[in-house]
């Protein structure tokens, strides 16, 4: 694999089945990345050195992975001027509402870009559309990416057999 441009950080090891969808997003484009577990309450010094050294490692983006008090992507975001992707997990009595709101609220001068609730795919696609700005070849990844999925539906329309069925004309624009 060639040098990571996405880093993901994740508080827990109990994390990495929920980002099972970012990773495998990230290999069938063939984008490099890293993984890494550390906790921005328990090893807040490893945080914050990921983060500050992340751009000299060759890290484009960062995404942060954090359930209940959702500090981690925040932290990073203080660390590093890279864009940090933060991806509530679905944990927690309140099912990562919580973790969505703290990442939504950072303060003014410390961005986290925030997907949706577990949405481990989303925050590997954004990651991949940030690179793209600067990197051809990961535009072109993520339009085959997004064609396929588009086929993926056109297929499952077209097996709708005991249901009366929009008409062709339905989806020319």
């Amino acid at each position: 694999m060639d040098k990571p441009l996405i880093g993901i950080v994740m508080g827990s090891d109990s994390d990495v089945e929920r980002l099972k969808g970012a990773f495998d997003v990230l290999k069938e484009l063939e984008v490099p990345f890293e993984v890494t577990i550390a906790s921005a309450h328990r090893t807040p010094k490893d945080v914050a050195n990921y983060a500050k050294t992340a751009k000299d490692r060759g890290i484009k983006v960062i995404i942060a992975a954090a359930g209940l008090s959702a500090a981690l992507p925040g932290v990073l975001a203080a660390h590093t001027t890279l864009p940090v992707i933060g991806l509530p997990l679905e944990v927690g009595p309140l099912k990562g509402m919580d973790a969505l709101l703290a990442m939504a609220q950072m303060p003014p001068g410390i961005p986290v870009a925030t997907v949706g609730i577990g949405q481990a795919v989303n925050a590997a696609l954004l990651a991949v559309q940030i690179l793209s700005l600067q990197d051809s070849s990961c535009s072109k990844k993520t339009t085959q990416y997004r064609e396929k999925a588009s086929k993926k539906v056109s297929t499952a329309r077209d097996t709708l057999t005991e249901l009366p069925k929009a008409p062709p004309e339905a989806f020319l624009g």
